[in-house]
């Protein structure tokens, strides 16, 4: 498996996995497929001036274009504070092959090596079993259930804490 950047050619792979009403029940439903084409390219955008890390999981190094799903940490403001978020999604037939487990640790070690993004928040949905699962078994520390907005819609999500910041902080194998 590799990380790699998001490009302008990854349109078809968001409409996969934002479109999909299995894809998204989790997160209020499918997204208007007209919408992707900008949201990858302010993806492009911001993971090229280095602001957002919007890498693409790719299960197999030797074919970079197979795209398997994402996984992306960004900052922004919560109630007046700055906070880091981490968010992933893995295709159907892609998951249940540790993936999304492996992206989202290779993300956090770089994120800890990076040294800027200090706490890195996760906020799965509250019945999201295999997400939840993900954060308890990388040493997430779980601070209880909210409503959280997500493209105009609120869900009800589990808030997930890790800290990157410092030599302590850890993710389990």
């Amino acid at each position: 498996m590799l990380l790699r950047d998001v490009t302008a050619g990854d349109v078809e792979a968001y409409v996969r996995m934002r479109c999909d009403p299995v894809m998204m029940a989790e997160l209020g439903g499918p997204l208007p497929a007209g919408g992707m084409a900008e949201k990858v390219r302010l993806d492009v955008e911001r993971t090229a001036a280095d602001d957002w890390w919007v890498r693409m999981i790719v299960p197999d190094a030797a074919a970079p274009e197979l795209v398997a799903g994402t996984v992306t940490l960004w900052p922004h403001e919560e109630d007046g504070a700055r906070i880091s978020e981490i968010g992933w999604m893995v295709l159907p037939e892609f998951q249940g092959r540790g993936l999304a487990k492996r992206a989202v640790r290779e993300l956090l070690e770089a994120a800890r090596a990076d040294g800027r993004w200090g706490r890195v928040h996760a906020f799965p949905g509250a019945a999201n079993g295999p997400s939840n699962g993900l954060c308890r078994a990388l040493g997430f520390e779980l601070l209880g259930e909210r409503d959280t907005v997500f493209a105009g819609r609120l869900l009800r999500t589990r808030h997930w804490v890790i800290d990157t910041s410092g030599p302590d902080a850890r993710t389990a194998r």
